[in-house]
């Protein structure tokens, strides 16, 4: 079975991006709330930075689904690469 590499990216597309979506607006209402997570990822998004503002949250969100479609397309296609095609097994 193969994998959609379009549904795939946009999957993890979401949940990353979700994901730094909601740890921002936690710390925006919490200050102390994943503060270590906010900072990591603003160390590999430039642009971005933990300073509690709704502005970063929202750039850390857009790196976040940018991010997370890239990782999921490139999964998919590897998945796929190393997935025999319906047709191979036919042959057999």
């Amino acid at each position: 079975m193969r994998l959609s590499l379009k549904s795939l990216a946009y999957a993890c597309g979401l949940l990353w991006g979700g994901a730094v979506l909601l740890a921002g607006l936690l710390n925006l209402a919490s200050a102390s709330y994943g503060i270590e997570f906010l900072k990591l990822a603003s160390s590999v998004y430039p642009g971005f930075h933990a300073s509690r503002t709704l502005a970063d949250v929202l750039v850390g969100t857009a790196y976040g689904l940018f991010d997370g479609a890239v990782a999921g397309l490139i999964l998919g296609w590897l998945y796929n690469l190393f997935t025999p095609s319906m047709q191979a097994k036919a042959d057999r």
